[in-house]
């Protein structure tokens, strides 16, 4: 894997290079301070912005993918938002009952930040400060005015993102576009009131603006993976979609539709005038390039947006190493285990002709018992199952078996795998490196990246906005091109997909079960779940459009046991291990008569000895009745936490949520 350096690595070698990095330090440390000879010199300057970049991207050993800032506090990344969706099962603040909606509960969501101290932490306030003191400050001194056009271009980027993310979770937020000092002395002039979110919008797009105007189509070489403009179009973007969505547009305002429609036609554009594209290196059939694509690093036309990593060695001085790997591998090759898809989002995949599971006019049947067989391409490039096969470095022919059995009948199930089994069998495998070695730190040393904003959305983006619009045979041709570039067979010329055009609502339900089969454990679900106000049908959408609530329901895994004939097996040795097995060696090399490669044994096994069931354990059992998902429609817009009301009384609460003053009065809407 690589051994380029990025991003916070970057900004690692250029403090060592540099005379004064130790007054660069003690200025990151004293928040009323500034040292002057950052904003002169553009190596120093080229620093302090790599700083910020590490404020926001995940730091060494962390996966990028599942994980989120926008439930901390703190600027730590985790997977609590994938776990409110239908991608992982668990329970977390945002899917469980309360006695009540309150705002000195921990569902309320501390994003909003914390209150400002004397010291630099990450959070929030504090990474904006950062900005902001950078794009107040550089003007006032003679640095070279390219090199700084650069550098102010990549700060009103990351600007506009970190209010983008309050913004989509809050509505409007304080619009603060100067550094504040935190002091008694300025505690009345750093009372900032809420702004309309439309205001914040706004500010938001005027900032990407500038980005644009400043930043460079592309970087390469050692800068590849900085922001281009091209990136800040496309977030341009997906603010605006998310401004048209019903979470901000509950009247289908087409208004807003169409300036979202320009803005990521407009970025599509520019991006394909770059070199960005959808990445088809080696061809799409069976999902090569698909799968293909999370390996590419310099120059990978799908990366529009990617956070570095590293395969240099663990503990090193520069070492960034990727979280993925480890955490996506079996115990029982040293991985975590630690991501368990849920059935759902299984099933979500369609057949290998684009028809969903189950679908009568699909030219395949689809086999509960046999849940992998004639799926969509990607399905095979996300998941690995009981039977299939999952290289790594030294063992291109390694088996994955997740089946489990009784030794009696009154007995818990026995996992055949020894070192502990994930919580779902079946696993998650997308953006795996099949030549990752386990042999060193157990496949810690990975530098696989995390590609945050793929061409795919820039074009899923544009064709919701065209459906949006009334353009709907331009928003069908989106997801087409997506299932082309899947390698999806295109038997009906739809790439199965006939029948849904002219109807609006069925064109945006296909946009979002594209988006839930296309970016599946990329952090995007439970964005996309919000802004279409789906996770329970108090506003009538999930009736609208034909998609199944979250609210009440349970996240489900598969268990597959072995039959014995017709009877369940129970013994003390696993069933199928070895020459001796008791009931049949799931490794033999001599095959049944009519069974001539491992594929077709895998297939007689299913048949013949293999029960798929669904597996109910992944959500709480414990309680009674049996706990279920619970979504209040307060989250659509959060609240302010009584650690941040307590402080700034000025701020208004938000509508649905109680404040200091009693009922919040702050309209996310306006």
């Amino acid at each position: 894997m690589k051994k380029h350096s990025c991003i916070k690595i970057f900004f690692a070698l250029l403090l060592l290079g540099t005379g004064c990095s130790d007054k660069f330090l003690e200025e990151k440390r004293d928040l009323g301070g500034v040292n002057e000879d950052v904003f002169k010199d553009p190596v120093l300057g080229q620093a302090y912005i790599d700083y910020v970049y590490g404020m926001f991207l995940p730091a060494n050993n962390s996966t990028g993918f599942i994980v989120t800032q926008t439930a901390s506090e703190n600027g730590s990344y985790n997977n609590v938002f994938a776990q409110t969706t239908d991608e992982l099962g668990g329970e977390t603040d945002f899917n469980k009952e309360w006695g009540n909606i309150s705002y000195i509960n921990d569902h309320v969501n501390k994003y909003f930040g914390q209150r400002m101290g004397t010291s630099v932490g990450n959070n929030t306030w504090t990474r904006m400060r950062q900005i902001n003191m950078f794009l107040t400050e550089v003007d006032k001194y003679d640095m070279e005015e390219d090199a700084k056009n650069k550098l102010k271009g990549q700060m009103f980027f990351w600007r506009a993102s970190q209010y983008f993310e309050l913004v989509r979770l809050y509505g409007g937020v304080p619009l603060v576009l100067e550094a504040q000092t935190p002091s008694l002395e300025e505690m009345e002039n750093n009372a900032v009131p809420r702004s309309s979110t439309s205001a914040c919008i706004e500010q938001i797009c005027a900032d990407l603006d500038m980005a644009m105007e400043l930043l460079p189509g592309r970087w390469d070489g050692a800068d590849w993976g900085r922001i281009t403009s091209g990136a800040a179009a496309a977030v341009k973007g997906r603010v605006l979609l998310t401004w048209a969505s019903p979470l901000f547009n509950p009247n289908d305002e087409e208004s807003r539709w169409q300036e979202a429609y320009d803005a990521n036609k407009a970025a599509k554009e520019l991006l394909e005038q770059n070199g960005f594209g959808l990445y088809t290196t080696g061809g799409v059939e069976n999902g090569k390039a698909w799968e293909a694509m999370w390996l590419e690093e310099v120059g990978n036309p799908e990366a529009v947006i990617v956070y570095g990593f590293n395969n240099v060695a663990k503990g090193g001085n520069f070492t960034k190493n990727s979280g993925w790997e480890q955490a996506i591998r079996p115990r029982e090759i040293n991985g975590a285990g630690s991501v368990s898809p849920t059935r759902q989002i299984v099933e979500s995949f369609p057949m290998k002709d684009g028809k969903p599971i189950g679908d009568p006019t699909s030219a395949y049947t689809y086999d509960p018992n046999k849940f992998y067989k004639n799926r969509d391409p990607r399905f095979y490039k996300s998941f690995a199952y009981n039977g299939s096969i999952w290289p790594y470095s030294g063992e291109d022919n390694y088996k994955l078996w997740t089946y489990s059995w009784k030794k009696r009948s009154d007995a818990a199930y026995t996992p055949t795998e020894t070192k502990g089994a994930n919580a779902s069998g079946i696993y998650v495998r997308k953006a795996s490196n099949l030549g990752a070695n386990n042999a060193i730190n157990n496949f810690e040393e990975s530098g696989t990246d995390f590609m945050e904003f793929r061409f795919a959305e820039v074009v899923l983006n544009l064709a919701e906005c065209a459906i949006g619009i009334n353009q709907l045979n331009e928003g069908l041709e989106g997801i087409k091109a997506i299932r082309e570039r899947a390698g999806i067979e295109n038997n009906d010329g739809s790439f199965g997909l006939a029948g849904i055009a002219g109807d609006r609502n069925k064109l945006f339900k296909a946009i979002l079960d594209e988006r839930k089969v296309e970016f599946a454990y990329e952090g995007k679900r439970f964005n996309d779940l919000r802004r279409w106000m789906l996770f329970d049908n108090s506003t009538g959408m999930n009736s609208r459009l034909g998609i199944p609530e979250l609210n009440g329901t349970r996240r489900t895994g598969y268990r597959i046991t072995i039959k014995d004939g017709a009877s369940e097996y129970f013994g003390e040795e696993d069933p199928l291990l070895g020459g001796e097995a008791p009931v049949i060696n799931r490794d033999a090399t001599d095959y049944p008569d009519g069974v001539e490669t491992y594929e077709q044994y895998v297939d007689y096994l299913y048949d013949n000895y293999f029960v798929v069931h669904e597996r109910d354990d992944m959500d709480r059992t414990d309680l009674s009745p049996n706990w279920t998902f619970k979504w209040y429609p307060q989250y659509y817009y959060f609240g302010l936490h009584e650690n941040i009301m307590s402080v700034s009384p000025y701020l208004e609460q938000t509508k649905g949520w109680d404040g200091l003053n009693g009922a919040g009065t702050f309209d996310p809407l306006q």
